[in-house]
């Protein structure tokens, strides 16, 4: 009898329904409904359309084909947060993390804690995009708006509350806001109240894997009942979840934003990992992640909207294949967290800035600005895996990449040959696979996490890349890090 799972995925550029058949030990999955994900100005800030994201969602429900569900679950990106009105209205819009309203927040809540002790407690890496300061900033700027909401919850658990009415913060998604004590697994609310935040607005913390309600009736009639999942609600810990836990694999996940690290039982939290600004966020089943957030193919994104922009529509394969050319090969290396990179206006401009600051031809075509992001990335992997490794003391043998990046045959190659480590490739749906697996596990259609990666294994062959060149890259890397040293002066 084949089992019926749907799993919501929502990144930063587009949402998707996935439709996850299990059968005879073998998991199948389909997307059934694709919608964009663009942020609207209004007023002159960055915000999600979250209304438009939750109507697509209710169109998947409605069009999802008739099997009977055993299940539905969401999962999306972190950090970003809705505030709840005392009748459970959503207030405004939830600003995007890329605005520029927390300009400064950091700097003002390590004034009133400080930066060690933060860390001390949350483990969480420092970026300025944290809920913690998206919200110190929204207390400075509409104090009013605050006071009125009764509840803050992130994207992923909006969403969950308007599937069924029950208000819970899911711990995956919950630890991307610095907000939670990553020994105790609880709720930092003696720290949140010396920095100034209205810890009355915090909701019960459910693990991955909770049973959080059913399908409310108005939201679609022929799913009404049906079980609502909290899976791992943070994208990056669903992707892990899909993935065989091994000691000597640490996980790539490439997206808009790329995600380094290694599963753990406990948390490393000390000062070489501060100093590292490695983060530890929540895993499924009490595990911690700890990795690094790098600015990832979002630069790439980026210079194609702003490539459309001009009049240049042009698609990937057809940059990838540009990029290929070798007498392009490590020309111009840019450090993908060089801050200006993170929001700008014109990002060719800001790395052409970057290339002429730090000596550099500057790229003159599109295929040469693809050909320097996707090298400082594979580089950037290098970097943040040999951190990983101090941090750990553990050697990494091999780089399992999930992810849209694994479907970029040029990263998955040159991240090998950069890091010298065999690459391992796929599945690129793991986000969604996580997100069903943990609904098996709840549903009771699998008896361990171990069952149900054991199952997206045998479901979904892998692709392996081994390195070569390995003399030039360990040349062209010393120089790389020498452009990182400008970065950080």
């Amino acid at each position: 009898m084949t089992a019926h799972f749907l799993a919501f995925d929502l990144g930063a550029e587009s949402g998707r329904a996935m439709l996850g058949s299990l059968d005879g030990g073998v998991l199948g999955v389909r997307e059934i409904h694709r919608f964009g994900n663009e942020p609207v100005r209004q007023n002159g800030a960055l915000q999600w359309d979250i209304l438009y994201l939750w109507q697509e969602m209710r169109r998947a429900l409605d069009d999802h084909g008739g099997p009977r569900l055993e299940s539905m679950g969401v999962d999306g990106w972190g950090v970003d947060y809705a505030l709840i009105g005392e009748r459970g209205n959503l207030l405004e819009n939830p600003y995007h993390y890329r605005d520029r309203r927390t300009s400064g927040a950091m700097e003002a809540v390590f004034e009133r804690v400080s930066r060690e002790r933060i860390y001390a407690i949350t483990g969480i890496q420092f970026l300025p995009i944290n809920t913690m300061y998206q919200l110190f900033a929204a207390c400075r700027a509409t104090p009013d708006l605050v006071d009125a909401a009764r509840a803050l919850v992130t994207i992923p658990d909006l969403l969950n509350y308007w599937l069924t009415g029950a208000l819970t913060s899911e711990y995956t998604v919950a630890t991307t806001t610095q907000f939670i004590d990553a020994r105790t697994r609880t709720w930092a609310r003696r720290m949140l109240d010396e920095i100034g935040l209205p810890t009355r607005l915090l909701q019960r913390l459910v693990e991955p894997g909770t049973v959080i309600g059913t399908l409310q009736p108005g939201v679609a009639a022929g799913c009404a009942g049906t079980p609502v999942v909290a899976p791992a609600c943070h994208d990056t810990a669903s992707a892990v979840a899909s993935l065989p836990a091994s000691g000597k694999t640490a996980f790539l996940s490439s997206g808009t934003w790329s995600l380094l690290g290694t599963e753990l039982r406990e948390p490393i939290i000390t000062a070489r990992a501060l100093e590292l600004n490695f983060t530890n966020e929540g895993g499924v089943c009490g595990t911690t992640r700890l990795l690094k957030n790098i600015g990832g193919l979002w630069l790439l994104q980026s210079c194609r909207l702003h490539w459309k922009s001009q009049g240049q529509d042009l698609p990937y394969d057809a940059l990838l294949e540009g990029a290929a050319d070798e007498r392009l090969a490590f020309r111009s290396l840019i450090d993908p967290d060089y801050p200006p990179f993170l929001n700008p206006i014109d990002m060719p401009a800001s790395i052409a800035e970057y290339c002429r600051a730090t000596g550099q031809p500057v790229p003159e075509a599109p295929a040469a600005f693809v050909r320097a992001i996707l090298e400082s990335l594979a580089f950037k992997y290098r970097a943040i895996l040999e951190s990983l490794e101090e941090l750990t003391g553990r050697r990494f043998d091999e780089i399992r990449i999930v992810g849209g990046g694994s479907r970029n045959r040029l990263l998955k190659q040159w991240t090998a040959d950069a890091t010298g480590r065999t690459v391992t490739a796929g599945p690129a749906e793991a986000t969604a696979l996580g997100n069903i697996s943990l609904q098996m596990l709840a549903t009771g259609a699998v008896g361990s996490l171990a069952e149900a990666r054991t199952i997206i294994e045998r479901s979904f062959p892998v692709e392996r890349f081994e390195p070569v060149g390995a003399d030039l890259w360990d040349v062209e890397y010393r120089r790389f890090q020498h452009y990182v040293e400008y970065t950080c002066a």
